[in-house]
């Protein structure tokens, strides 16, 4: 009894544990590492992939894997930019969450309705979304972006950067939400696809995020951020057959 309390512990509580050692030892390497400047800095880069390992998060614990946020990110990060230069900041956001979330739940009836398995079905879609890319922008990066989109990915609100509190907001805002779909056991079609369509929402916004930081949309954006989303979750603790997990051990990650 005393061995399974002891494993659960240390599956639970085990990567919290590795971190404070981690910042333990760096921080007596270099007296600068353990400060708030530093912490901010290294929070605002790997914001990007803790929007893709949220929804990414909410795929495994379906037992299922998406491996197309990277390109769905590159995708709706260039449509968005595309829309922007002639819509409006606004339009151009609407636009690039739109089609992220559009592609995510495309995949989820594929793989529902079809009974395709999400491997395959979200590998097609990884080529399709950056062959889509491809064409969209022929290969050349989106520049001339409003310079007041600068703030999505570069802002500031006080000291904090607006990725940071952006991040935050999003885990807070799906914690919750996550329980649930554990609870549920994620058996339903519906909320099969749900899951993929948060997915591609969030590899919407990253593309967009990202677009804004660079002042730009890249072809090439988001390859193997894919590997990291799936790296995060599955140290956070979420197993990678589905059912079980914790959102905060994602959190921890980063």
């Amino acid at each position: 009894m005393k061995n399974l309390q002891y494993k659960d512990m240390i599956r639970r509580y085990g990567i919290l544990i590795g971190l404070i050692g981690l910042i333990t030892g760096f921080s007596v390497l270099s007296e600068r590492f353990f400060t708030i400047s530093n912490m901010l800095i290294v929070m605002r880069q790997t914001s990007i992939v803790a929007f893709l390992a949220v929804g990414m998060s909410f795929v495994i614990l379906g037992a299922g894997i998406d491996l197309s946020v990277g390109s769905v990110l590159a995708f709706s990060g260039a449509v968005g930019a595309g829309v922007m230069q002639n819509g409006g900041i606004f339009f151009g956001i609407l636009a690039g969450l739109a089609l992220g979330a559009a592609l995510g739940a495309f995949s989820g009836i594929v793989i529902t309705k079809l009974k395709i398995p999400a491997f395959i079905a979200t590998l097609a879609m990884m080529a399709i979304a950056r062959g889509g890319t491809l064409v969209y922008t022929d290969g050349r990066p989106i520049t001339g972006l409003p310079s007041s989109f600068a703030f999505l990915g570069r802002g500031y609100i006080g000291n904090v950067p607006f990725p940071i509190i952006l991040m935050l907001i999003i885990f807070y805002a799906t914690g919750g939400n996550i329980n649930a779909a554990r609870a549920s056991g994620i058996k339903v079609d519906n909320v099969i696809i749900s899951t993929f369509a948060i997915s591609g929402f969030l590899s919407g916004l990253t593309g967009m995020v990202l677009a804004s930081r660079l002042n730009s949309a890249q072809p090439t954006a988001g390859m193997g951020y894919e590997l990291d989303a799936i790296a995060a979750v599955v140290l956070g603790g979420t197993n990678l057959f589905g059912g079980e997990g914790e959102l905060w051990g994602t959190l921890v990650q980063f």
